[in-house]
C-alpha cells in the first residue's frame, strides 16, 4: 500500500486493486488537488469545507459519510462518532473517526479531532496500526493533546495531520508539526510518500511526517 498526504486530513491510499481518498480539500484552502485524483472509495469525516470537496475526486467512488459499518472496494471500514470540540460538539459539531482494513492494515484517521477520547472510545478502536491525527490545535487537538492519545492507542506508525504548511489558508492559524514531534524525538522520519505492507509493519512506534502533495 502507498499512503499519499494531499495536506490538511486528506489521504490518497492506493492499494492492489483499489485506491481510498479521505477528506478531500476545497481550493479555497490554498492547496489544490491532483487533478488526477481519482478513488474506488470516498470517505469524508465532516461537513466543513476542507474535509467534503467530492468533486476533486473522480472515478464515481463509494462514499462513507456517516458512522456505521460497511465493506466495499477491497475495506472494511467501521465509522465511530467524535467531537470536533471539547464542549460535545456545541462548537463544531461532530466528526465521524474512521476505522479501516485494508491491504491487511488497520488504519485509523481520527477526522478533525477536537476531544480526548475515553477509555470506551480507545477500546472500540482496538489495534491499530497506522494512526492519523491531527495536531494543528485552533481547530483540532493540539500537538501534546495528539502525544497523549498515540499513547493510549499505541499505533505502529503515527501520521500527523491537519497542520500549519506553506500555502494553506485558514481563517485562523494553525500551529506547525513542531510540538508534536518534539514528543518523539529519535523516532521521527520525513517521506515524500509511505510505502507498506503488513509484513513490514515496525515493532516499535515510529513517527511518519509526509511531504503534503497538494499543490
Amino acid at each position: 500500500m502507498e499512503i499519499t498526504w494531499l495536506g490538511q486530513a486528506c489521504f490518497k491510499l492506493e492499494g492492489k486493486d483499489s485506491t481510498l481518498v479521505i477528506d478531500p480539500f476545497d481550493p479555497a484552502t490554498g492547496l489544490k488537488l491532483p487533478k488526477s485524483l481519482s478513488a474506488n472509495l470516498l470517505l469524508i469525516t465532516h461537513e466543513h469545507h476542507d474535509h467534503n470537496y467530492r468533486q476533486g475526486v473522480s472515478g464515481n467512488p463509494y462514499e462513507i459519510n456517516s458512522p456505521g459499518e460497511y465493506e466495499v472496494a477491497g475495506a472494511t471500514v467501521t465509522g465511530i462518532t467524535a467531537f470536533h470540540d471539547k464542549k460535545n460538539g456545541e462548537e463544531r459539531g461532530k466528526i465521524t473517526i474512521y476505522l479501516m482494513e485494508f491491504e491487511g492494515i488497520k488504519i485509523c484517521h481520527l477526522g478533525d479531532l477536537g476531544q480526548d477520547l475515553s477509555d470506551d472510545e480507545i477500546d472500540k478502536l482496538g489495534t491499530v496500526d497506522i494512526l492519523m491525527i491531527p495536531v494543528g490545535s485552533t481547530y483540532t487537538i493540539d500537538g501534546e493533546e495528539a502525544a497523549k492519545i498515540v499513547g493510549e492507542i499505541e499505533p505502529k506508525i503515527v501520521i500527523p495531520m491537519h497542520y500549519k504548511i506553506p500555502g494553506v489558508n485558514t481563517p485562523l492559524e494553525l500551529e506547525p508539526v513542531d510540538k508534536f514531534q518534539k514528543k518523539f524525538e529519535g523516532k521521527v522520519e520525513q517521506e515524500d510518500k509511505l510505502k507498506i505492507k503488513a509484513a513490514n509493519l515496525p515493532q516499535e512506534l515510529k513517527v511518519v511526517v509526509l511531504k503534503s502533495q497538494g499543490k
